[in-house]
């Protein structure tokens, strides 16, 4: 049996591969070891003779099928799992995932004049105390807080408008008061005026009258 360990080594240093991916033609052992230098290697792999072997193929199909079944759930029983449930998902990140979605909740709002920015402060802190348990809880504690202002302020205009209502009457009322009082008044001097002008005539009416009586 022929050797064609140095055709191979030359082979595989044309072909810039490992000597185990070459391949050489067993039919044409012979012509394959008069070939000493890389010239003559190369006109053999031109010819046919001398072959790069193609590369393994590594599938990953098997892997990717594995990995969707995961995705939905699957091969995740008892027996799979390794780890305790704080090691296989930390309670610190579904935590930050949490406070993260709220956080940006609260800012988005903000932002879009939506709370303002007292209301902003009260329910960043709630939401660090873990008042919110997700993101609809929050959503709905603001509504429910809007609806509350809305309707307290309602209320306040509601009862402002009572008070002006009220005043406004009373003042109405004190002024018709005065007015009658003051119409009042004014009968009175007017009656008082006219009660002294027919007593100074009567008094005058007298006195004429004794005076004609002192001249008979």
């Amino acid at each position: 049996m022929v050797l064609l360990r140095l055709q191979k080594r030359l082979a595989a240093s044309v072909l810039k591969c490992g000597k185990r991916k070459i391949w050489l033609d067993p039919n044409e052992t012979n012509e394959i070891s008069n070939a000493n230098s890389r010239k003559n290697v190369q006109r053999l792999i031109k010819d046919g003779l001398i072959l790069r072997k193609p590369e393994t193929v590594h599938s990953r199909a098997r892997a990717l099928r594995f990995a969707a079944a995961r995705r939905k759930g699957r091969h995740t029983g008892m027996g799979k799992r390794k780890g305790s449930a704080n090691a296989r998902m930390p309670e610190k990140i579904l935590w930050m995932r949490r406070l993260r979605v709220l956080r940006r909740l609260l800012r988005k709002y903000r932002e879009a004049k939506k709370i303002d920015r007292h209301l902003y402060h009260e329910l960043y802190h709630k939401s660090k105390g873990n008042v919110f348990k997700n993101k609809r809880v929050l959503m709905e504690f603001i509504h429910k807080r809007k609806a509350e202002r809305a309707r307290s302020k309602l209320l306040t205009d509601q009862a402002e408008a009572r008070r002006t209502k009220v005043k406004a009457a009373r003042n109405r009322r004190e002024e018709r008061v005065a007015a009658k009082i003051a119409e009042q008044i004014a009968q009175h001097t007017a009656e008082d005026a006219v009660a002294t002008k027919k007593t100074a005539e009567k008094k005058a009416d007298k006195g004429d009258k004794k005076k004609k009586e002192t001249k008979k």
